[in-house]
C-alpha cells in the first residue's frame, strides 16, 4: 500500500504479557524506535526477539515474515530471506541482508484500497472440490491455493475417484474471471509449474505460480491487486511481479530456518 517508500516502517509488539518476568516488549519496542530513527532502510519491517534471550532483536521484512510458534519470544521468523538486520540491546544496528532498499527523497505513494472478496484454500486429503464452488457462487473474486510441494492439488485421481480432482472447479473458477493463485504450505522453498503433469495441467489452464511467496501475503497482495487494478491481465502481471520484497529472485541455501 506505500508504494515509493522513503524511510522505515516498524510493526513490533510482544510475545509475553508485562506482568510477566519474561516480557519482551520493552526490548522489541525500544529497538523499533531506534531503527525507525537511525536505520538507513526503506522499507515495512518487523522487529521482534532475534532468540529467547534478551541480547538482541532481528529486523524481517513485513512479506516475509511470519509466526513460528505459540509463545516462544523469538516466534517471528523470516522466510524465504536473510534477515535485514539485528540490533543489540546496546543500541548497534548490524545489517544482515545485501538487499537492502534504503531511505531515498522519493514521495511516499499511498495505495490502500482492497478487495475483501479473496480466499485462501489449504489442500488436504480428502478435500472436498465442492468448497471451490462455494466460494464462487458467494461471488470470490480471488483465491489463493496453498498446495503441498511445488504447488500441488488434487488433478488426477485414481479411477472411479473422478469427483476428487479440483480440475473442473479451478476451470469453472478462471472462466467466470476470478483469479486462481498457487502458494505451498512448505512456506520455504517454491512453487514451479513445470516439473510434474499435474503442475503443468494447472499452469497451462491459468493458474499463477506465485514464486517463493507466503501463503498469506499472496493474499494480502491479491486483495490490494483487486483493489487497485480493473484489468485481469494487469492483476496477473501484478501479482507475478516483486513490489515489496515478497518474491525472490533466487532461493540461498542459507535462508531454510534461519
Amino acid at each position: 500500500m506505500l508504494g515509493d517508500l522513503n524511510a522505515p516502517v516498524v510493526l513490533t509488539g510482544a510475545q509475553r504479557s508485562s506482568d510477566r518476568g519474561s516480557f519482551d516488549g520493552a526490548i522489541n519496542l525500544i529497538s523499533a524506535v531506534r531503527v525507525a530513527a537511525k536505520a538507513d532502510i526503506a522499507c515495512v519491517m518487523i522487529c521482534m526477539h532475534e532468540s529467547s534471550n534478551d541480547d538482541a532483536c532481528q529486523l524481517s521484512r513485513g512479506t516475509k515474515v511470519r509466526k513460528m510458534h505459540t509463545s516462544r519470544r523469538d516466534a517471528f521468523r523470516t522466510i524465504n530471506d536473510i534477515p535485514l538486520a539485528r540490533i543489540t540491546v546496546e543500541g548497534e544496528i548490524e545489517e544482515l541482508n545485501p538487499e537492502i532498499p534504503r531511505r531515498n527523497s522519493k514521495e511516499v505513494m499511498v495505495r490502500d484500497k482492497y478487495e475483501d472478496k479473496v480466499a485462501l484454500i489449504k489442500t488436504y486429503p480428502g478435500i472436498d472440490a465442492e468448497i471451490i464452488d462455494w466460494y464462487i457462487d458467494r461471488g470470490i473474486k480471488g483465491i489463493i491455493f496453498e498446495g503441498t510441494g511445488l504447488g500441488h492439488v488434487p488433478t488426477f485421481p485414481p479411477e472411479g475417484e473422478e469427483h476428487r480432482s479440483l480440475f473442473p472447479k479451478i476451470q469453472r473458477a478462471i472462466e467466470e474471471d476470478i483469479i486462481v493463485g498457487m502458494t505451498s504450505q512448505c512456506l520455504y522453498g517454491r512453487v514451479h509449474p513445470f516439473v510434474y503433469r499435474a503442475l503443468r495441467t494447472n499452469y497451462q489452464l491459468g493458474v499463477l505460480y506465485l514464486e517463493d511467496m507466503i501463503p498469506e501475503t499472496a493474499l494480502i497482495k491479491l486483495g490490494w491487486t483487486l483493489g487497485n487494478y480493473d484489468d485481469l491481465d494487469e492483476v496477473k502481471e501484478v501479482m507475478i511481479t516483486n513490489l515489496a520484497g515478497e518474491i525472490s529472485t533466487n532461493s540461498r541455501y542459507q535462508e531454510f530456518m534461519v
